[in-house]
């Protein structure tokens, strides 16, 4: 599978962004699709999830409140908008998908970057 993060880019605090992650081939028996972030020194973590087939999310509690994550099957893309921006949101943002009977993510793909200014 391939996955096409977009959608980054400079906000002050406070703001939004809207991120969007296509899908392209080997789309078949996903079950769940995830963001997570990389901020420069630290370690990958996830921000959200959503299962394809129910919508049931789940979020970092970092982002509860802020972050709402969405999908659009038909077109087999992810949305994770973002309100209340904070400087320590700033990151590379990257979507990944989670197949069926499988426990690990795959397809990170280039990532977006995500810059928000105090």
């Amino acid at each position: 599978v391939q996955l096409q993060a977009s959608g980054g880019g400079l906000v002050q605090a406070g703001g939004s962004l809207r991120l969007s992650c296509a899908t392209s081939g080997g789309t078949s028996r996903i079950y769940r699709m995830g963001w997570f972030r990389q901020a420069p020194g630290k370690e990958r973590e996830f921000v959200a999830g959503i299962v394809m087939s129910s919508r049931d999310t789940s979020y970092a509690d970092s982002v509860k409140g802020r972050f709402t994550i969405s999908r659009d099957n038909t077109k087999n893309t992810v949305f994770l908008q973002m309100d209340s921006l904070k400087p320590e949101d700033t990151a590379v943002y990257y979507c990944a998908v989670r197949r069926v009977g499988s426990m690990k993510y795959e397809g990170w793909g280039q990532g977006t970057q995500v810059t928000v200014s105090s």
